[in-house]
């Protein structure tokens, strides 16, 4: 069930390696974003900064994790497509960075990502039969197959993006879920997967001291859009394919929080007559803001959310006993922890919503979605 030693420190030189690189190229990173003048300038009462502060931070996430990948991962044909679709990605996203394209650019931009990862195989045909107490275990789902992939794909690549909205949250988030599959992928014996996924972490952890509150810079969408689409490719080579009734769990718990959070966005603006892309402060963290939690206590609490769902996956995929028990003694000490610093001894929380930015009453948070 667990790998040799060997296989352990390719792992932990991945995500080191990853990690390095991403931390000391991002203050090379931030003098190139403000040259090539790829900044967020706070023209109206969304961001809480008072100041320009360069964004394409992502870049530097996506050096670290390609390179770590071309020095520890077993090259193929599917992790060959992912490379060439992070490409892609990253590029639109550093462009848009710097002259902010039309969300129908960019969505085409993913699309394109997802159809080159498809053709390189990375690709589910099956899904797990909700019913868990038929024999049925799996589902497969025919001509749905490329569809429902392209779906996956471009919506975690969407998803990521729309919760990046206070300093550290999207990138934090994605440490997390990336860490959480990495630990089912190491349970279901997917070594490359597992590199993949090891590699990420720690672009993402070697960029965290810059963007964490008060962020120097801002990963931009050549960062969060980058992360969504190797988080939703990795979970297909790694745990997709596996048909199992915990299979199709395990990646949606990891990234439940921007998923729910995305999926509950575009139904609210779809249903009001707007565009799925339209920006708006309902998000999540918002209302986390608005019950009176400060920016880096609405980020803590989203991270323990994101913890203990990832801890519930990692529990789901595992059969060993001592294991299961220790991330539910984990996740049950998350949640305690969370409650008892974030909410139970916050003065300032309430239900009530705070007056608008404008009237001073309470900061916007900034958030990353162009309108």
């Amino acid at each position: 069930m667990f790998p040799n030693l060997a296989v352990w420190l390719k792992l932990l030189l991945a995500a080191v390696t990853a990690c390095v690189i991403s931390y000391l190229l991002t203050p090379y990173v931030k003098h190139f974003a403000e040259h090539v003048g790829a900044m967020d300038v706070p023209r109206d009462g969304r961001r809480v900064h008072d100041h320009p502060i360069p964004r394409m931070g992502g870049l530097a996430i996506f050096l670290g994790f390609v390179l770590s990948m071309l020095v520890f991962a077993e090259m193929s044909t599917q992790i060959m497509g992912m490379l060439i679709g992070a490409v892609i990605v990253a590029a639109m996203g550093g462009i848009d960075d710097i002259v902010n394209l039309n969300a129908w650019v960019k969505l085409a931009a993913q699309i394109l990502a997802a159809w080159v990862a498809i053709r390189c195989g990375i690709v589910f045909d099956a899904v797990s039969n909700p019913i868990i107490f038929s024999e049925t275990t799996t589902i497969q789902v025919g001509f749905l197959a490329i569809p429902l992939t392209f779906l996956w794909i471009v919506g975690c690549t969407n998803a990521v993006n729309l919760i990046d909205g206070l300093d550290g949250l999207a990138v934090g988030v994605s440490a997390i879920s990336s860490f959480t599959m990495l630990l089912v992928a190491i349970v279901v014996a997917e070594p490359n997967t597992a590199v993949i996924l090891a590699a990420l972490t720690g672009a993402c952890l070697g960029f965290m001291p810059y963007n964490l509150n008060p962020a120097k810079i801002f990963m931009g969408d050549v960062g969060s859009q980058l992360l969504g689409y190797i988080l939703a490719t990795a979970s297909i080579m790694g745990m997709f394919k596996f048909h199992a009734i915990i299979t199709f769990l395990v990646p949606v718990l990891a990234m439940a929080v921007p998923l729910a959070d995305t999926t509950a966005a575009f139904v609210r603006r779809i249903v009001h007559g707007q565009s799925p892309f339209h920006a708006d402060k309902k998000h999540l963290h918002h209302k986390l803001l608005a019950m009176g939690l400060s920016q880096k206590q609405a980020v803590a609490a989203l991270y323990s959310l994101s913890a203990v769902l990832g801890l519930f996956a990692v529990l789901l995929a595992n059969t060993n006993v001592f294991v299961r028990v220790i991330c539910l003694v984990l996740a049950f000490a998350i949640s305690m922890l969370a409650w008892f610093f974030i909410f139970r001894h916050n003065p300032n929380l309430h239900t009530e919503h705070h007056e608008d930015p404008a009237g001073g009453k309470a900061p916007a948070p900034d958030i990353t979605e162009k309108p």
